[in-house]
């Protein structure tokens, strides 16, 4: 089973930050040529790649290495051992670009369904294991995120604002509507969502009930709340969540 991500910096942040970076057009295309290599390239063969100086590909080099793109190490071509020093070579690192404007998070939902998958018993059907799936998931995450923080107990109001760092990274633009209410403007999983409402929206409902539970929020629900445009699950506190509350009631 795939363990959880653990706490870094925004995603969505670090994968503009690299396509800044490779806006560059001789950093883009000297990017491609180390990748295409499939081995440690020098400053000198990079520099040729594109025809520019050996000192601009530096430059170039070590802007492609701090945004994470690259790796920089020394060592002798072809492993042959000469006398001075060891020339500095560049290899691509396993760094994956997307950019999703709305954020999506379509490798957390084909995650949670490859868990499923390989968990399923056998009283259950492929939907069950998924719910089960989720909750599990957002419940090792919630679990995770009180043993860091040590919030105390969390009433409604504390609780949705401890939420709110989960569901601002993974693309739920959290809106407070109230003290005791968040409405989450994005859909993570759409389109996909849109293709199986009942599933998708089923395990997004789940996995949002177990970050509650992991976390200990007293007196919050994950409950569905479909909108045109927006996730389909609302974060709330009682039982006064009826649909006299949702935009379609209004």
């Amino acid at each position: 089973m795939a363990s959880d991500p653990p706490a870094q910096a925004d995603p969505a942040d670090s994968a503009i930050d690299s396509v800044s970076v490779l806006s560059e057009d001789s950093r883009r295309r000297m990017f491609a040529f180390i990748r295409r290599a499939r081995r440690a390239v020098t400053r000198d063969e990079a520099a040729a790649s594109v025809g520019i100086s050996r000192k601009l590909a530096a430059f170039h080099l070590d802007k492609l290495v701090d945004a994470g793109l690259l790796r920089a190490r020394y060592e002798t071509p072809g492993g042959t051992r000469k006398v001075g020093r060891q020339p500095k070579v560049y290899e691509p690192t396993d760094a994956q670009i997307t950019v999703n404007i709305p954020d999506r998070r379509h490798e957390l939902l084909a995650d949670l369904l490859l868990d499923a998958v390989l968990t399923e018993q056998a009283d259950e059907r492929a939907a069950q294991a998924a719910m089960r799936a989720a909750q599990q998931r957002g419940r090792r995450m919630g679990e995770a995120a009180r043993t860091e923080t040590r919030p105390g107990r969390l009433g409604p109001e504390r609780g949705l604002t401890a939420c709110e760092r989960l569901l601002d990274r993974y693309g739920y633009e959290p809106v407070r509507e109230t003290p005791t209410r968040l409405r989450l403007r994005n859909c993570p999983f759409h389109p996909l969502a849109a293709k199986a409402p009942d599933l998708v929206c089923g395990m997004n409902q789940a996995f949002l009930s177990g970050y509650l539970d992991g976390l200990e929020v007293n007196g919050v629900r994950a409950v569905p709340a479909p909108a045109p445009g927006e996730c389909c699950v609302r974060l709330g506190s009682g039982d006064s969540e009826s649909a006299e509350d949702t935009p379609q009631g209004r």
